[in-house]
């Protein structure tokens, strides 16, 4: 969702890049060393251990992952879970209560039903009959956790894709951290985390995109220093049917995509987790509910709605605050 990092260039030390293909995207680490840090096949070594250990836990696209295990299992079951999973279940409950439920973690019955999740036949709009039927496993009420186990009451299945990258470039930040690597952007599947300066003492400067599907423009260029950020939108994962449009984007309220004007959210917050999973709730709730939940909950956000005569854009005093202001 990002168009990317407007690099810069320095002298004395070096900058230093790694980057590959995780969990169905790619990831990249660009980080100022200093003498006696690591070198970067060492960095790599260690970001791709995270990366993988999210995927083995996270993926709903391998049958062995553990919330793909436990999503096999029928109703009132239990399953012992890492602490990770546990983390991101209440993270997900903490949302959900929030939004009252038009976010959820167990809408992967409804994005296979739809076409766009792991097991989809086929995008289309199902019958009522259909929708009504998997609506009865939808619902993070049906989720609780005993000790280290998660529990569910209906046979719900849980998606981790709106908090799961975030997460992991948390850690990621937090590994560099503490590998003495304090200047760094670290990014996985467009959601990031930037800290310190580059190589030049000039701040990380991330391009927010246009929410097009045809080219990647940049729609505003921001400044980062110990933040996550994170953009989610409907205008890459959609299909069309009798001339309207459904997205991939969910609220499970209603068990039907979004059907707002609200094209895409980009949110600054502390924690790259809380942005991701921020930026996805407020594009789900939309231009009117989501900026106030933004205003109550003092989130910084960068609003692009679609109008008759193109993109209007909205900014709250946070984003505003969080972002070092308009850069260019």
């Amino acid at each position: 969702m990002l168009a990317g990092v407007l690099a810069g260039c320095g002298n004395g030390d070096s900058m230093e890049s790694i980057g590959g293909p995780t969990m169905g995207s790619t990831y990249s680490i660009k980080y100022v060393r200093h003498a006696n840090l690591p070198a970067p096949e060492q960095v790599r070594s260690e970001v791709e251990k995270i990366l993988a250990e999210v995927d083995k836990q996270m993926s709903t696209y391998r049958s062995d992952s553990d919330v793909e295990r436990f999503n096999d299992l029928p109703a009132n079951r239990c399953q012992k879970m890492p602490a990770s999973i546990l983390k991101l279940i209440r993270v997900g409950e903490q949302l959900s209560e929030q939004s009252e439920g038009s976010y959820d973690l167990t809408v992967e019955p409804l994005l296979n039903l739809w076409g766009f999740g792991p097991r989809a036949r086929e995008e289309k709009v199902p019958n009522a009959q259909a929708l009504a039927e998997v609506r009865q496993r939808v619902g993070y009420q049906h989720l609780r956790i005993e000790g280290d186990q998660l529990c569910k009451d209906a046979a719900v299945e849980v998606d981790f894709n709106s908090i799961a990258a975030g997460y992991a470039v948390d850690t990621i930040a937090a590994k560099l951290d503490a590998m003495g690597i304090h200047n760094y952007l670290a990014e996985a599947t467009g959601e990031l985390k930037a800290a310190g300066k580059k190589l030049d003492g000039s701040p990380w400067r991330i391009a927010l995109e246009q929410p097009r599907d045809d080219q990647q423009v940049a729609e505003r260029i921001i400044a980062v220093d110990g933040y996550g950020v994170s953009t989610s939108g409907d205008y890459r994962n959609y299909f069309l049917q009798d001339g309207r449009r459904y997205s991939h984007t969910f609220d499970a309220h209603t068990g039907t995509p979004v059907s707002h004007t609200l094209a895409s959210v980009t949110v600054i917050h502390p924690s790259a987790l809380m942005a991701d999973g921020l930026s996805t709730l407020l594009l789900i709730l939309g231009p009117e509910r989501g900026w106030d939940y933004a205003e109550t909950h003092n989130i910084g956000a960068f609003f692009v709605i679609r109008a008759d005569t193109g993109f209007v854009i909205r900014t709250n005093q946070a984003f505003e605050r969080l972002s070092g202001g308009k850069t260019e």
